[in-house]
C-alpha cells in the first residue's frame, strides 16, 4: 500500500482528517481538486461573518468587500498545500475517484490505502422553481465576488446563511426582501428564536415576507430580476438564492462500489461514520449530518481515529454539536428543542433578557436562555438530572452556549452549571441564574415541564 489512510476532499473536514492522521504518525496522503480550505475558508464563514462585522462597524460597500478578501487570504494562507506537506501530508492536486475499496485513481495515477475517507462537502442547493435556470442569480459561492453594491437584493431562504446576509446587506445600505416559504425564520430552531431575528431583522431595515411561496422568476431586458408571489410581483436588481445544501457525492465511484447513498445524494455512515463499503468513511457536508464546519472538523478527527484505530475515537454525536446563527441577537442552539423534548418528561427553565442584569446594562434586552433538563439513566433526577438541550438568543449566545455544551459532552448533573459560581454581571452569569430554577424559584421564576 501507497499510505495508512488517503483523505478526497479538502474541506474542513479533509483537513482535521489529515491532520489527526499525522498526530496519530500515520502516512497520509489529501486528494483535492481545488484550494484547500473548502466553502467555509472562501465561500461561507469567514467571508460572512467578516462581512457582518464590516457592516456592523459601518463601513462602505467596497471597504467592507476588501475587509473579506483580505480576511480570507489571510486565513487560507494556513491552509495551502504547501503548509500541509510541510506538515508531512502528501498532497495530490486533482479529482480523486474510488476504483476500489482501497484505490483512489487521480487522472492516470493511482494511490492505494487500506483506509480511506470521504471528505468532498457540499454547493449550494438551487431549488426548481420556474425560470430561476434562465435568470441570472447569487449564491453563497458568488455574493462576495459583487464589487458593487445592489440597489435592492431579493434574498430566497430564510434559513441561517439568509438571514445573516440580509442582515449584513442592510447594513451596507442595500434594500433588501427576504423570502420564507414556512410561516417563519429559522425553521429549525425554536419559534421564539425565530420571531426574535424576524423582528430584529425588521427593525434593521429587512422586508420579512414568510409563508411566502415563490411561483416564478423572470427578469427584465435591463437586467432587473422580477420576483412573482401569488398576485404580487416585485423587482430587485439582485438575486441571492440560500435555501439548502446539495452533497457533492456523484463522480466519486461509490455507487459501483454499492455504497448507500439516499434520494437526496448523501452518503450513509454508521455512528463511527464508515460507510457500507468497509474500510471507507465519510465526513463532513457529504453525509447530511449538520453542515457546519466545526461539525466537519468533529467528524475528521473521528473518522481518522477510528479508521487506524488510533488517536480520537468514538461515535459522532449530533446532538452535541452547538451550532449558532450569527444574526444581532445570535442564535445559539444545541441538543433538543422544547418541543422535541417534552415527550421525554423534560423540565424547563427560561430566562428573558429583561431579566438578566448584564442585558439591562447593555440596553440590550431582546432575548431568552432557555436550559432543559431531562433525567439522567441511572440517578434520574438527582441533582437536577442533566442538559438535553438549550438555545439562546443574546448579543454573546454563540460563546455562551459553549458551557452548555461541555455540560451535555461530560454529562454533567445539572446542578453543576447553577453550583458554578459565574462573575457578575457577565452574559454567562444568565447561564448560572437559568440553571438553578431547576432547583427552586430563582427571582420568581422556576422550570416547569416542557410543553410541544
Amino acid at each position: 500500500m501507497d499510505h495508512d489512510l488517503i483523505i478526497v476532499g479538502g474541506g474542513a473536514g479533509g483537513l482535521s482528517a489529515a491532520r489527526a492522521a499525522r498526530w496519530a504518525g500515520a502516512d497520509v496522503a489529501l486528494v483535492n481538486d481545488g484550494p484547500l480550505g473548502g466553502d467555509c475558508t472562501f465561500t461561507g464563514c469567514v467571508p460572512s461573518k467578516t462581512l457582518l462585522s464590516a457592516g456592523r462597524d459601518g463601513l462602505g460597500f467596497a471597504a467592507a468587500m476588501q475587509r473579506v478578501r483580505a480576511t480570507v487570504d489571510r486565513i487560507a494562507a494556513t491552509e495551502t498545500a504547501d503548509v500541509l506537506r510541510g506538515e508531512g501530508v502528501d498532497v495530490v492536486e486533482g479529482r480523486g475517484r474510488l476504483t476500489t475499496h482501497d484505490t483512489v485513481a487521480v487522472g492516470d495515477r493511482r494511490l492505494t490505502a487500506p483506509r480511506i475517507i470521504i471528505a468532498t462537502g457540499s454547493r449550494p442547493f438551487v431549488p426548481p422553481i420556474a425560470g430561476l435556470d434562465t435568470v441570472p442569480h447569487l449564491t453563497n459561492e458568488s455574493i462576495f465576488d459583487l464589487t458593487e453594491a445592489p440597489a435592492s437584493l431579493a434574498i430566497v431562504g430564510g434559513g441561517p446563511i439568509g438571514c445573516e446576509m440580509a442582515e449584513a446587506f442592510a447594513a451596507l445600505g442595500v434594500a433588501v426582501s427576504l423570502f420564507e416559504g414556512m410561516d417563519r425564520l429559522l425553521g429549525r430552531e425554536e419559534p421564539a428564536a425565530s420571531a426574535a431575528v424576524e423582528v430584529a431583522l425588521t427593525a434593521k431595515g429587512v422586508t420579512v415576507h414568510t409563508g411566502s411561496m415563490i411561483d416564478k422568476i423572470d427578469a427584465r431586458d435591463c437586467g432587473d430580476v422580477v420576483v412573482h408571489t401569488g398576485d404580487e410581483m416585485r423587482e430587485f436588481s439582485q438575486l441571492l438564492v440560500a435555501v439548502g445544501r446539495t452533497p457533492n457525492s456523484e463522480g466519486l465511484g461509490l455507487d459501483e462500489l454499492g455504497a448507500t447513498i439516499d434520494e437526496a445524494g448523501f452518503i450513509g455512515t454508521t455512528e463511527r461514520l464508515e460507510t457500507s463499503v468497509r474500510g471507507v468513511y465519510a465526513v463532513g457536508d457529504v453525509t447530511g449530518k449538520l453542515a457546519f464546519t466545526h461539525a466537519a472538523d468533529e467528524m475528521g478527527r473521528l473518522a481518522t481515529g477510528n479508521a487506524l484505530r488510533k488517536g480520537v475515537r468514538g461515535r459522532y454525536r449530533t446532538h452535541l454539536i452547538p451550532w449558532v446563527t450569527f444574526t444581532s441577537p445570535e442564535v445559539a442552539h444545541i441538543g433538543l428543542t422544547e418541543a422535541e423534548a417534552a415527550a421525554k418528561g423534560a423540565l424547563v427553565a427560561e430566562l428573558p433578557l429583561s431579566e438578566m442584569d448584564r442585558a439591562i446594562t447593555d440596553g440590550v434586552t431582546d432575548g431568552y436562555i432557555k436550559l432543559i433538563a431531562g433525567p439522567k439513566r441511572f440517578t434520574r433526577r438527582l441533582f437536577g438530572g442533566h442538559i438535553i438541550g438549550a438555545t439562546i438568543v443574546a448579543p454573546r449566545a454563540g460563546e455562551m452556549i459553549h458551557e452548555v455544551a461541555l455540560a451535555m459532552r461530560a454529562d454533567l448533573f445539572t446542578g453543576r452549571l447553577a453550583q458554578t459560581v459565574h462573575a457578575y454581571p457577565t452574559w454567562s452569569y444568565g447561564i448560572q441564574k437559568a440553571a438553578g430554577q431547576f432547583f427552586g424559584e430563582v427571582e420568581g421564576r422556576s422550570a416547569r415541564p416542557a410543553v410541544a
